[in-house]
């Protein structure tokens, strides 16, 4: 209680912590986005989402539908390209990206 006083006498704001929000939608990346992944002929869309982020600058994102947020754990992404997913964690909209706590398979796989 005493540092809390000490902390808002000196004007120190203390961080907010927000709840987790679920996010659904599909793992893809930034470039193609929510468009058809056909960039590499003869590849699966999963595979084609692997090969745009291995040659970079683009990264695993999370597609709704309408918005594509770029996701904070790549490597978790990594298991789930082109698959339905539920993402918890917090949006940060400076930067469009969502801080992940999880990314967990909607279908169970």
């Amino acid at each position: 209680m005493k540092i809390i006083i000490l902390f808002v006498m000196l004007g120190v704001s203390l961080p907010v912590v927000h709840a987790a929000d679920t996010f659904a939608g599909v793992i893809t990346e930034t470039m193609c986005g929510a468009k058809p992944h056909i960039m590499f002929k003869g590849r699966t869309p999963a595979e084609c989402i692997n090969l745009c982020v291995a040659r970079g600058p683009n990264v695993y994102a999370l597609s709704d539908g309408t918005h594509v947020m770029k996701l904070s754990d790549q490597k978790t992404a990594t298991k789930y390209p082109a698959q339905n997913v539920k993402v918890s964690g917090t949006y940060d909209e400076k930067t469009n990206t969502i801080r992940v706590a999880s990314i967990e398979p909607v279908d169970g796989k």
